[in-house]
This record gives structure tokens, C-alpha cells and sequence, in this order.
């Protein structure tokens, strides 16, 4: 061979290997990347081109669906049942918009395409059978889901439900809500809806259970009682405190302001009962920031991955804070910023004797013809104190719904254990303050729910009697709703 033309097949051969690595690069380096951006079309016809499967609640109950659609290239078009009580579950699956929540996070699943259905698709291509996509099958409770969202009815807010003895998340409203349907085609009409929702003050799409922060008020105050009795402030939740009436915060000259009386040396229990935000101030510094942002961690705070797997927002105890920080964050102000999901955790480690248990919203997913994929086992989270302690908080709650602010979430028959909250907010607390109730029902059986609420409109300006006004009857409606569905 001459030597023009071994340059020349030297050449060629370099091409040909340029466009082995470029093709290799592109179908195994880059194809997750390209098949997932939103200007493939391709891949959203496909996730359309056949039904998709279903969410289930109840242990059976699809609350959603699909339809022929005619005129587009996307096929199916998503339905949903009851849409806005059930959209901060499902999320949405939209053919102009995408996805969120398990929609998109169970999207292999729904649409057939994930790994695990392999063989079903290839059984299909034999048989003739179209693809359909599976199933996924979730821990929420239809009664308990209906009670939280007509309870909080036309006001802003959220709730949280869970199992203390396994984490399985049974109630997850969100108010103002939206319904996925008006948006899930690729019309005029649904970009229409689209836009309102997405420009909506009232952020509707957000899913304020998992999805929003806010100041947790005298909620925390339970957190701050395991803490003092974990870290050996207190031993005897009756004794009296050395709680001087005014209480001084450290290194200030600000006195705390209490809405109650007989706040003076009040033992834990008295304290919590009235809500005494100067003894819990006290125990916070006495137990020392370092130590009540151990005990705050974990119950939950601080972790940036909890997953439901829709993931939570990071609730926070601030690891910062000077002293009189410290104070105001141990009656949940200051920093202190918690997601109702959180502040269902803390009931729920309370209420299972301090086993906090992973939440977790999906039981299990299944295939098209109803073969189990995947089961979820309860997990066991941290323990935040111990059984003793847990007991002796579980009776200052108890004390708080007999004796109480709570006395709105009694259950006969019931041992019901709760603690009202209104956190204030805004610069200089001028805003509106937020009411919060937390709460568990206890049977000889043990505890089978635990709840947070919180709303956001509150009208009332006192502490704790917004909680026990506007917060605790929701809960006393998703207690009762689980208690009756367990029979």
C-alpha cells in the first residue's frame, strides 16, 4: 500500500473509531440525561402511551385512573378521584406540565417501565397483551384522609397522620389544594388552570403537611419537657421548679410573657397543662443548647432526608443561637421552624414509648396483574428518650386534654394526650399567629394514630387558645375517623 493511502485509511479508521466512542458516549454515558430532558417529547409520549397504573389508598381503593384522549399524540390522559383531597398524596401527572410528588417518584412503576416489569413486557410482546403500567399502593387511610381535609374545610392549612408503632403515614391534607385533573391534558384549558394554580397566592400546589415550615409554638414544648427529663433537669414531673415569676431570659433584661398564671415555680406537669412558656424557657437554658439540639436532632430536626419518600422539608433547631435564642427556641419561637410532618413524628415517638419509627407513605408496589414487587418493612428512626420518660410526657399530655388547654380533643374511653400551640410570626409577631395541635389516642391496644395540625389563618391573638379553638377539633376528627376505622 502506498502512502496517500494508508494516510488515508489511517484516517478513516480514526473516524470510525470517533464515531464508535461518540456513539457508545451517547447511548450509555448520556442517556439518562437525554432521555429525561423536557425537550424530549418522545419520552413524555411514551410515559402516555399506554395507561398508567394506579395509585391505591385503603388497602384497594384506585383514587386514580386514565382516559382515551383524542386530538394529541399523548394517548391517556390521568383522572383522579376526589382530586383535591388527595393531590399533597398523589401530586400531579401532567402531559404539558410533568410530574411531581409519586407521580413522578413512582413513574417507573405506574408507567411499566421499571426494571421489574421486564418480564410482564416481554410475556406481552408474545402474548399481545398491551402494556400497562403497575401499581402503588399506599398506607394513607381514606376515612382519616376525609376527616383531616373536611375538617380544615376553606381554611389554610395542614395535617399530618401517622401509626406510632410502624411510621405509616395515614393523613396528609393540605388546604387551600387543587385538583390535578384540570391540568393533566396539554389544551388551552388545562395551561389555563395551570397558570392560575402556579401564580396563586394561596400556594395551592404546595403540599404544606410536607412542604412548608413554620414556628411550632407551644407544640415544642413537649420536646423541651423529654429534654430536661433526658438530660436530668427534672426527675419528678410534679415537683416544683425554681421558676421565678417574671422569668428573666439569659443575658437579658426581657422578662417572659406568660398568658397563664400560677406559672411561678410550677412543676412540669402544671406548666404544660397551662402552657407556662417561662418554665419551659428556663428548662431550655438550663438544659443547654447543645444538649436540646441533641434531643431536638433526634426527634427529627436538623435531617435533611427524610423521605416518604416524597421528601420533607428540613424542619430546624438551630445549632447557633446564643443563650436567650436558646430560651426563645425552647418554647418553639425564635428559629425554630417545624413541618407538621415533624411535629406528627414527635407525637408519634411520644406515644410508641419513644420509638421514633420512619415514616413512610407507600406499603407496597405491585404489578399490573397485582404480584407484589416490593413490600416496605417499618423502620425503626431513632429513640429520642426513654420509655420511663416518654410515660411521665404521655401523662403531662393526657393532663393537658383532661385538665387543659386540649380538654376540646377528649374522647370517651379514649386516653387522648395532646398540647396546643399558637406560634407567632412576622417582624416584631405582628403577623396573624399560626394554632397548632398536636394529639395521640392510646387504646389497651396502644396508640394507632397521632396527629399535627396547623392552621394558618388564625384570628385569635393568645397563646394556646387558638390551638385548642381552630387545631384541635381537626384532630379529634382524624382520631376518631382512625379509631372507628380500626372498629
Amino acid at each position: 500500500m502506498n502512502k496517500p493511502l494508508r494516510r488515508i485509511s489511517i484516517f478513516c479508521g480514526l473516524l470510525v473509531l470517533a464515531l464508535l466512542l461518540r456513539t457508545n458516549w451517547l447511548q450509555y454515558v448520556k442517556a439518562e440525561d437525554l432521555s429525561t430532558r423536557k425537550e424530549n417529547r418522545r419520552v413524555q409520549i411514551a410515559q402516555y402511551s399506554a395507561e398508567r397504573g394506579n395509585i391505591i389508598v385503603g388497602g384497594g381503593q384506585p383514587i386514580t385512573g386514565s382516559v382515551v384522549t383524542n386530538g394529541s399524540d399523548y394517548k391517556f390522559k390521568r383522572t383522579y378521584l376526589d382530586g383535591p383531597m388527595w393531590a399533597p398524596v398523589t401530586g400531579y401527572a401532567s402531559q404539558a406540565f410533568g410530574s411531581s410528588q409519586l407521580e413522578s417518584l413512582e413513574d417507573g412503576i405506574l408507567t411499566g417501565n421499571d426494571d421489574r416489569l421486564f418480564f410482564d413486557r416481554t410475556i406481552g410482546m408474545f402474548t399481545g397483551e398491551k402494556k400497562q403500567g403497575g401499581n402503588v399502593v399506599t398506607t394513607l387511610n381514606p376515612a382519616a384522609q376525609k376527616a383531616a381535609f373536611t375538617s380544615l374545610g376553606s381554611k389554610k392549612g395542614a395535617v399530618a397522620a401517622i401509626d406510632p408503632r410502624t411510621g405509616a403515614i395515614l393523613a396528609l391534607a393540605s388546604t387551600p389544594s387543587y385538583d390535578p385533573s384540570t391540568f393533566a391534558g396539554n389544551s388551552k384549558a388545562d395551561e389555563k388552570a395551570w397558570v392560575a394554580l402556579k401564580d396563586s397566592e394561596d400556594k395551592n400546589l404546595v403540599n404544606r403537611a410536607l412542604r412548608e415550615t413554620y414556628p411550632p409554638g407551644s407544640t415544642f414544648k413537649v420536646v423541651t419537657a423529654a429534654a430536661a427529663l433526658e438530660n436530668g433537669v427534672v426527675s419528678d414531673i410534679n415537683a416544683p421548679t425554681d421558676t421565678p415569676e417574671p422569668y428573666i431570659l439569659p443575658d437579658t433584661k426581657t422578662p417572659m410573657v406568660n398568658h397563664a398564671s400560677g406559672c411561678e415555680k410550677a412543676s412540669l406537669l402544671r406548666a404544660l397543662e397551662v402552657s407556662c412558656n417561662s418554665v419551659f424557657a428556663n428548662m431550655g437554658n438550663k438544659v443547654g443548647r447543645d444538649n436540646m439540639v441533641k434531643t431536638a436532632e433526634k426527634f427529627g430536626f436538623n435531617n435533611d432526608k427524610i423521605d416518604t419518600p416524597v421528601r420533607a422539608f428540613t424542619s430546624v433547631y438551630d445549632k447557633t443561637m446564643d443563650k436567650p435564642g436558646n430560651a426563645l427556641s425552647s418554647i418553639g419561637q425564635f428559629n425554630t421552624a417545624a413541618t407538621p410532618l415533624q411535629m406528627a413524628m414527635v407525637t408519634a415517638a411520644i406515644a410508641n414509648d419513644g420509638k421514633l419509627m420512619k415514616p413512610y407513605m407507600v406499603d407496597k408496589v405491585t404489578a399490573p396483574n397485582l404480584d407484589v414487587l416490593q413490600t416496605h418493612e417499618p423502620e425503626e428512626m431513632s429513640r429520642p428518650l426513654s420509655a420511663a420518660n416518654a410515660q411521665k410526657v404521655q401523662q403531662m399530655m393526657v393532663d393537658v386534654v383532661e385538665n387543659g388547654t386540649g380538654t376540646g380533643a377528649k374522647i370517651n374511653g379514649v386516653t387522648v394526650g395532646g398540647k396546643t400551640g399558637t406560634a407567632q410570626h412576622g417582624e416584631k409577631n405582628a403577623k396573624r399567629p399560626y394554632a397548632w395541635f398536636i394529639s395521640y389516642a392510646k387504646t389497651d391496644k396502644g396508640a394507632p394514630v397521632a396527629v399535627a395540625v396547623v392552621i394558618e389563618d388564625s384570628a385569635a391573638d393568645r397563646e394556646d387558645i387558638t390551638g385548642g379553638g381552630l387545631a384541635a377539633p381537626v384532630a379529634l376528627a382524624v382520631m376518631n375517623a382512625v379509631l372507628k376505622n380500626q372498629g
